[in-house]
């Protein structure tokens, strides 16, 4: 960015307008999300959603097992030393009653074993945390880095990253795990979208 500002200053206006539409700023920005999240494929083989005691802050499960929730956990814990875990935990400590614990599980507490690892409960802290962004149904509105939910069917959640690699459609690939581990494959408008976040 430091070289392509050196020379910028001296192009036409029109010209860096149209560079910077072409490759919006944010795009290298999240690319430490992509790269942190693809480290987990091969890695993590095994979709294991079992309740776990975990240590707090920074739990985890052994990095071969997990759920979708967990690349993302993972992948924001390592590129950008945000921890969800703790993060989660700590506003629904204090805002319990705008997360779905309750009405859908029942629960009347904050658990820091599994709150992090529920998608309803990743998908209101993002909102709460201002990381909204529209659900549509153009390719080009995902961008690298990106988190997307979906409803599978059934009131069943998943989860997963943008990347930065396309589909021979021109779709972006989806760095998530599904039942099967961490896998990159072309699944983004395979189910119904519920959430489209951005983290800054």
């Amino acid at each position: 960015m430091a070289v392509f500002a050196r020379y910028a200053r001296h192009w036409p206006a029109w010209v860096v307008a149209t560079l910077f539409a072409a490759s919006p700023p944010c795009l290298a920005d999240s690319l430490d999300l992509v790269k942190a999240a693809r480290q987990q494929v091969g890695v993590t083989v095994v979709y294991d959603g079992r309740y776990q005691v975990l240590a707090y802050p920074g739990g985890d499960v052994p990095i071969e097992r997990g759920v979708c929730t967990d690349v993302i956990v993972r992948a924001l814990r390592g590129a950008r030393g945000l921890d969800l875990q703790k993060l989660v935990h700590e506003d629904m400590s204090t805002h319990f009653r705008e997360y779905p614990s309750k009405a859908r599980w029942g629960l009347e507490a904050p658990d820091a074993n599994i709150d992090h690892r529920r998608v309803p409960n990743l998908m209101t802290w993002f909102q709460r945390a201002g990381y909204s962004r529209a659900v549509t149904a153009d390719a080009r509105d995902y961008l690298p880095g990106d988190i997307v939910a979906w409803n599978l069917g059934g009131a069943i959640t998943h989860i997963g990253f943008i990347s930065d690699r396309r589909s021979g459609g021109g779709v972006p690939l989806v760095i998530h795990n599904i039942g099967a581990g961490t896998r990159e494959e072309d699944i983004l408008f395979r189910f119904t979208i519920i959430g489209h976040y951005r983290p800054e």
